[in-house]
């Protein structure tokens, strides 16, 4: 599916589904079950490596899993995250290492921020990388955030990642990813926005949702070094196995309730 295509599925109002995948057989299962973007994300250093966060992720291991999902999923587009410490500093080495993902298989960067970030992002959109600006809580920052919380909780960091939602948007981002935010926010990001949005704990009014698959499945208990009973799922996380004994149906079945609307439910958003 082209970028062009998910917009104007947007404009008429059918919901986007999106899933993060890390590898070809997924990518194929997903791609057959109608998902409508895979996100090969960092996220893997804590779903693939074990770890308790995705700061160690590199180039070369996101790189190697955006060939394997480009591989499973040759007709469905492909948004790939930028790690930590490719993309910040820099505008050149942030196009180099984005078009390393684009050669490898993405159809679309994603990284993390606002504020100066927004540079970066017309910098690679006017180079012809799409981009998709990830707001609100930021993984790559959770040192400074003081763990996994929810943004935009206060008047004045609400209006911040609004701002910096609409400065994304007027800079060229294809999409807005909003992760942990109030969804009266993400309502009204959405809203006021020109491009689509995708939610993740961030209610059923974004223009899309996004879920790690191993959380959709039920089966992600946190990292390798603790034990599975001290590990919490998030609250925007639902098990869509257990409705059904075959993987095959339970994607199907979330893409089946993002474009019906009755996923993410109002436990499920904050």
């Amino acid at each position: 599916m082209k970028l062009s295509e998910l917009q104007q599925m947007t404009s008429r109002g059918e919901k986007i589904a999106m899933l993060t995948c890390y590898d070809a057989t997924f990518a194929k299962l997903m791609e057959h079950a109608g998902v409508d973007i895979l996100l090969v994300g960092d996220s893997l250093g804590m779903v693939l490596q074990g770890a308790e966060n995705t700061l160690n992720v590199s180039m070369h291991h996101m790189t190697y899993h955006t060939k394997s999902v480009a591989a499973g999923a040759p007709n469905t587009l492909i948004m790939a995250d930028m790690p930590l410490g490719s993309y910040e500093h820099d505008n050149e080495a942030a196009y180099k290492n984005a078009a390393w993902l684009i050669k490898s298989g993405a159809h679309m960067v994603k990284f993390e921020g606002g504020g100066d970030r927004i540079n970066t992002a017309r910098y690679l959109i006017e180079r012809g990388i799409p981009v998709c600006a990830h707001l609100g809580f930021t993984p790559q920052s959770v040192n400074q955030l003081g763990g996994y919380k929810i943004q935009g909780k206060t008047q004045e960091s609400a209006e911040q990642i609004l701002n910096d939602a609409k400065a994304m948007s007027d800079a060229g981002a294809s999409f807005v990813l909003l992760e942990m935010v109030p969804a009266a926010l993400a309502k009204k990001i959405t809203e006021g926005i020109k491009v689509p949005t995708i939610g993740i704990g961030a209610g059923v009014d974004c223009s899309g949702q996004v879920l790690v698959i191993q959380d959709l499945l039920g089966i992600y208990t946190g990292p390798a070094s603790k034990a599975p009973h001290e590990f919490k799922s998030p609250r925007f996380t639902k098990n869509f196995l257990q409705e059904t004994n075959s993987i095959q149906q339970a994607v199907s079945n979330y893409v089946q309730a993002v474009k019906n609307k009755t996923f993410p439910a109002i436990e499920h958003s904050y």
